[in-house]
């Protein structure tokens, strides 16, 4: 599943494709997604102005003129594809926004098309574990918003919210780091990482944290994430995205799949364990994760 950097990555490649572009045709090929799409979604979003593209933890949000929004799940298996009106079909063209699945565009899953003037875009999602929602005012998208945590990149996400959330918790910190209840954005991936650089132990419970390690989880929270959006999102398969640039934050994990390695930190002899928490693999060293 894409997590937050990898649907950065999403929004900042439809930011420089579509901003401001007009969808001239909308084609839904199927309404069975996660949830059923809306029998009016091609009459509500169709002739529509995109006027701006936001992310709020792993959702992709294209706002429309006269308070008018849809917000996008990508899932398990959902990719964004973008692709530029060509004379010469070349099926091996790079057409994914992002690093995950396939850079390519499928003939198979093509659920929704939107039609601009010099391309489309075109959600495929084999699963079909992804979603869109209309909400037609502000106050129900800030309501969508808000019965979520907040993001780790909010100013908000301090020490003082971290100790507070987890006063008492015996929850074990990898199941909250993964609870977008707590905090918006995180997945499995990022979550073992995050622990990794904080030298805590995934399996250690929530309350038992001192004031040391939550101001180290705030602390790599960010600065994990934000490595990985500037590698430009992460991929076990190796590939570039539409603007050609290769997503490579895999090649600098220190701790997911990487199972029996090596740990990566100076002068530990540790090496990465495999566990399951919560039916999630998680990785983590066996020497310096306390």
């Amino acid at each position: 599943m894409p997590e937050l950097p990898e649907v950065e990555i999403v929004k900042q490649s439809l930011i420089k494709n579509v901003k401001s572009e007009k969808i001239i045709k909308v084609i839904v090929r199927n309404r069975n997604l996660r949830f059923k799409l809306p029998k009016n979604f091609k009459n509500i979003i169709e002739k529509q102005k995109i006027i701006n593209v936001r992310r709020f933890s792993k959702y992709v949000i294209i706002e429309f003129s006269n308070n008018l929004f849809c917000v996008l799940h990508l899932g398990m298996s959902g990719t964004i594809h973008i692709v530029k009106n060509n004379k010469k079909k070349n099926k091996s063209l790079v057409t994914n926004s992002s690093f995950y699945h396939s850079p390519y565009l499928s003939n198979k899953h093509n659920h929704i098309e939107l039609i601009f003037k010099d391309l489309k875009l075109v959600y495929n999602d084999p699963r079909r574990f992804g979603y869109f929602k209309i909400f037609n005012n502000l106050q129900k998208l800030e309501d969508f918003i808000n019965s979520y945590g907040i993001e780790p990149f909010d100013k908000k996400y301090n020490f003082r919210y971290v100790k507070d959330k987890l006063k008492g918790k015996k929850k074990n910190i990898k199941d909250y780091l993964l609870d977008q209840k707590f905090v918006a954005g995180i997945g499995n991936i990022y979550a073992s990482e995050i622990l990794f650089e904080s030298k805590i132990s995934p399996q250690k419970k929530s309350c038992e944290l001192s004031d040391n390690e939550l101001n180290r989880i705030v602390k790599f929270s960010k600065i994990v994430l934000n490595k990985s959006i500037k590698k430009g999102g992460s991929s076990i398969r190796n590939f570039v995205n539409t603007s050609g640039k290769v997503g490579s934050f895999q090649k600098y994990f220190k701790v997911y799949q990487r199972e029996g390695k090596n740990c990566l930190k100076n002068n530990c002899e540790g090496k990465i364990l495999r566990t399951v928490i919560s039916n999630r693999s998680t990785f983590y060293c066996n020497i310096c994760q306390k």
